[in-house]
């Protein structure tokens, strides 16, 4: 399958050259790219032996090794970030989220390393290049509008929701010990993130006719109130993270299917709507591929009208609406329709409860800081090559470096599969065995498999670090 157009492997001459430019201006707010800056030739050996850790755990302290500095570091930062800053519109019409006001203070309060490591941490398995793509995609090919962007989510990502270091970290073994907790907010935040997903609130089946992932969000089994608001918001992030595991490339947006059957005005609460309006509008660019809403009732033509008012007009084009399973089988095989939609896939949602031990790697902090180390220098294999691209006039010796930061870029998402279960908790997904070793995704398994932990029976994964995991 090819790439969709604005994607790694498919971009015109000009979006190629937007892509650099954004490279050289993310660089620049990371000071690892300066005003004045150039390589060193210096062995790739050398650059190893300095690399520490990364990740949101230890951000680096300096990152200056690749290059000689002619300014003050100092000024060389005020003057990478002025271009953008003038550019901000105090009352811009156009800033829906507060985006601006939230990019002038992430660079006052986050030092360049933090910026760096949390944009470094949020690729994941993903292509460095694809992440930037979304931003540029999302805002029209606008610089500095696209860096103004990445750096909001950033902020939202680090400092706000915690995404990496807490959301994804803890997970559902974490909620489940909390359920009995001593301390009431945690053991009701507990109690409510794992409600949602007994109920199967919303979950993930199956890829639709394009092959994206598929999330079913089940309106009536939503009552406001039920669940604090910070429990509603961390369920949603979760799910869109987890998701995001399940985006096999060149596929890089998910189908959501709202099933309105059932629905009734005890149902609708516009909060929780907002906030999912704002992940994906705002903290998830370019992420929603198609949005179907089925079975609406007549009292949600009124809902509608006012949600679709809220909606950047991209996505509101997105959105379809379905009323029969016929419907649905425009855009989703009928063998792989839920049963409770009138599909014949004979699959109904059922929640595996974490199992004891399914996240015991992530204890292991030595193995973890290893790997760490060893995508900091893939990191800085990258951030060094993507320079060379940036500054390579001749179109033929560009191309050839192009290559080589995709071979980096490969290797950077094989790492992160070893990487995974000594930093991200075990889901229901990965016990279910869709999200196996490596990355390899399987949308339907048997519903006999026993679980396992990212493809590791939960009994054996216990305590066990794998010698494949650290070369």
């Amino acid at each position: 399958m090819e790439p969709l157009p604005g994607r790694p492997g498919n971009l015109t001459p000009e979006e190629d050259e937007k892509l650099r430019k954004f490279w050289e201006m993310f660089l620049r707010v990371c000071n690892v790219l300066g005003e004045e800056a150039v390589l060193e030739s210096e062995p790739a050996s050398e650059t190893a032996s300095r690399v520490g850790t990364t990740g949101s755990e230890k951000p680096k302290k300096k990152r200056m090794s690749l290059f000689k500095k002619k300014k003050d570091k100092d000024d060389e930062k005020t003057a990478s970030k002025s271009q953008v800053i003038e550019t901000i519109k105090e009352n811009d019409p156009e800033d829906k989220w507060g985006e601006n006001k939230t990019y002038l203070e992430t660079l006052a309060t986050h030092s360049p390393e933090l910026i760096r490591s949390t944009i470094w941490t949020m690729v994941k398995h993903d292509h460095p290049d694809a992440l930037l793509l979304r931003f540029l995609r999302a805002r029209k090919w606008d610089l500095h509008r696209a860096l103004v962007m990445m750096m909001s989510t950033m902020n939202w990502r680090c400092s706000e929701s915690r995404v990496d270091d807490e959301i994804m970290a803890n997970g559902e073994e974490f909620a489940a010990a909390n359920e009995k907790s001593s301390d009431p907010k945690a053991k009701k935040l507990a109690e409510d993130f794992l409600a949602q997903l007994r109920m199967g609130k919303s979950y993930c089946y199956g890829t639709d006719k394009a092959g994206r992932p598929i999330c079913f969000v089940r309106a009536r089994l939503h009552r406001a109130g039920e669940q604090s608001e910070e429990g509603l918001e961390r369920f949603t992030v979760y799910l869109i993270e987890t998701t995001r595991f399940m985006l096999n490339p060149p596929i890089d947006t998910a189908c959501v299917v709202f099933d309105l059957t059932g629905f009734s005005l005890q149902n609708m609460d516009y909060t929780p709507v907002k906030f999912m309006i704002k992940c994906f509008e705002a903290n998830y660019p370019e992420s929603l591929g198609v949005v179907l809403v089925h079975k609406a009732p007549w009292v949600f033509q009124g809902i509608w009208k006012i949600v679709r008012g809220w909606l950047d007009p991209v996505v509101a084009s997105k959105v379809n609406f379905t009323n029969n399973v016929k419907d649905l089988e425009e855009f989703i095989a009928k063998d792989r329709i839920p049963d409770d939609l009138e599909g014949s896939s004979g699959y109904a949602y059922e929640y595996k409860e974490p199992v004891p031990g399914e996240n015991a790697k992530m204890k292991d902090i030595e193995t973890k800081e290893k790997l760490l180390q060893e995508r900091e220098m893939l990191y800085e294999e990258y951030e060094s090559k993507t320079i060379e691209w940036i500054n390579e006039a001749d179109a033929t010796k560009r191309a050839n470096i192009h290559s080589e930061r995709d071979s980096i870029a490969k290797k950077l998402r094989e790492q992160y599969w070893r990487l995974d279960p000594y930093f991200r908790s075990r889901s229901l997904y990965d016990r279910m065995g869709v999200i196996k070793p490596g990355g390899h995704l399987d949308y339907y398994p048997s519903q006999t498999t026993p679980a396992t932990t990212n493809g590791t029976a939960a009994a054996v994964a216990a305590g066990e670090t794998s010698t494949d995991d650290v070369d």
